[in-house]
């Protein structure tokens, strides 16, 4: 029989096994997606074809003269009341040309990421104005400096798979310097793929040159373009906005991937009907794919048709509903029916407070839009009041969500080994019971998830440990990580270079 101390040395050797990361991640990022699909096809067509029919019949107004141009080139054609029509010859044209896929990269390489096809990925997104203090838990104006910080958290959170600022500085009242602190922000400190928004079209040059001086030289960034733009060129219902038309162009010009985002309400500025919603929400978001592929085509492009909600009694937004999870999922479905590299929104929660609330919403929303196959699942993480609030414990807690998510899609192997007969045999005619053999160690490893954060202790541990809640274990990570991570992304020639040209606030 063995002795006292190697059974002691044994289990310290499994407990100290346990508590490493494991060998092999068993729910890294870029798990399929496509197992839940809320529309047959059929229904995918109907949607499909109403679709097609607004754009050749309705068709789009307020079309700048620029683009006028460029889309009756492609084959549009004039209506009454100033509006352009899309034949569906010239819409599935566009669907054709249109890139399929493409490498969303990072600074750092390893951390790029293939957008297309069935895998999933969640980010960010979101511009919040109020920042969830991790001191009093209360709601103030979001600052640069919580930019700052947020990059610095989510630059240790593995399931964040790219970066969009997360929030507006207020305190920063001028627009050009607003958008050249917030890019400024995320390349000091972060070098996972980021996005960010412009203002202005005349501010995408500029920036730029900020972002050559990262990538080491005039027209370095170009080659290998580390940041995306967020642009909403759509207006509902069913026209398209200058200003953010403007900044299409200039991205194209500079080889900056884009997200063009429709960001409809049901009852609002879209029909109330699920359907019809839908119907209107993708012409819509075909109106910026023909768009782009009218000035360049196959340029790269995030089909991001983000159905949102309102409550129709009170008119408030309502991002952690049953409908929004139902209808992003219906979209990432319509988007990677049709080929495209889809992108949705999810995570949105109404939620004030990190509370049951919170987690119910966040936990809805986020696994029906992955389990449909949105490639980019934006604003998954850290959103908190309705998209009006960031905060940086649910940052923390929407990251071990994720792991939890990914585990889901990846499924069943279901393979020989893994049905494993003999263990089988050997276990009930042997011990008896499954607990030390080789398939579990094997397993336990494999095909299990291990949460931080989540608290699996009984009742009178917890109570002895100090009976915390979740929001308190992840303000106390969140409060680690930003007390210790100060990452060093700039050289100090590029920093004095970028402050010279630039007038940066912190």
């Amino acid at each position: 029989m063995p002795s006292d101390s190697i059974k002691r040395s044994g289990r310290k050797a499994r407990h100290a096994q346990r508590a490493a990361k494991p060998v092999i991640d068993p729910c890294p990022p870029g798990q399929k997606g496509g197992a839940f699909k809320p529309l047959s096809l059929s229904e995918i067509e109907k949607i499909y074809d109403t679709a097609l029919r607004l754009l050749e019949e309705l068709g789009m107004g307020d079309v700048p003269d620029r683009l006028a141009f460029d889309l009756r080139a492609a084959g549009a054609q004039d209506r009454e009341q100033n509006r352009l029509v899309f034949p569906r010859s010239m819409v599935e044209q566009a669907i054709a040309s249109a890139a399929k896929s493409f490498t969303f990269h990072g600074r750092d390489e390893k951390r790029s990421i293939e957008v297309g096809g069935d895998r999933v990925y969640f980010g960010t997104g979101g511009a919040a104005v109020q920042t969830l203090d991790i001191n009093s838990g209360l709601y103030r104006p979001s600052t640069l400096a919580d930019l700052h910080d947020f990059t610095r958290l989510q630059d240790t959170l593995a399931n964040v798979s790219w970066f969009t600022r997360c929030c507006v500085a207020t305190d920063v009242p001028d627009v050009f310097d607003l958008d050249v602190n917030t890019v400024y922000a995320l390349v000091r400190n972060t070098t996972k793929p980021m996005a960010t928004s412009f203002t202005l079209a005349e501010h995408v040059g500029p920036i730029v040159e900020m972002l050559d001086i990262v990538a080491g030289g005039v027209g370095e960034f170009a080659k290998r373009p580390f940041l995306k733009a967020h642009i909403s060129p759509i207006i509902s219902p069913m026209r398209y906005g200058e200003d953010a038309v403007d900044v299409v162009y200039e991205c194209i010009a500079n080889n900056i991937p884009m997200s063009c985002i429709t960001a409809a309400q049901a009852g609002a500025t879209a029909p109330a009907t699920l359907a019809g919603f839908l119907a209107q929400s993708l012409a819509e978001t075909l109106a910026s794919l023909v768009m782009v592929n009218a000035i360049k085509p196959g340029f790269p492009m995030v089909f991001s048709n983000w159905p949102f909600i309102v409550d129709l009694r009170t008119g408030s937004f309502a991002g952690g509903s049953g409908e929004t999870a139902i209808l992003n999922a219906a979209s990432a479905q319509i988007t990677n029916w049709l080929g495209l590299p889809s992108g949705v929104a999810a995570s949105m929660a109404d939620a004030k407070a990190i509370d049951a609330q919170h987690g119910a919403e966040k936990g809805i929303t986020s696994l029906a839009a992955a389990l449909a196959g949105g490639n980019l699942i934006y604003e998954s993480s850290g959103m908190t009041a309705s998209l009006l609030g960031v905060s940086f414990e649910a940052f923390v807690l929407d990251n071990e969500m994720h792991s939890h998510t990914y585990r889901v899609l990846r499924g069943i192997e279901v393979t020989e080994a893994n049905l494993g007969f003999d263990a089988i045999c050997h276990s009930v005619l042997g011990d008896g019971h499954f607990l030390g053999s080789e398939q579990t160690y094997e397993a336990m490893e494999r095909d299990y998830f291990y949460p931080k954060l989540a608290d699996r202790q009984e009742p009178r541990t917890w109570q002895t440990d100090g009976a915390m809640d979740a929001w308190s274990s992840a303000r106390r990570v969140a409060q680690e990580v930003l007390s210790t991570h100060y990452p060093k992304y700039l050289t100090p020639e590029q920093d004095a270079e970028i402050r010279r040209r630039f007038h940066i606030l912190s």
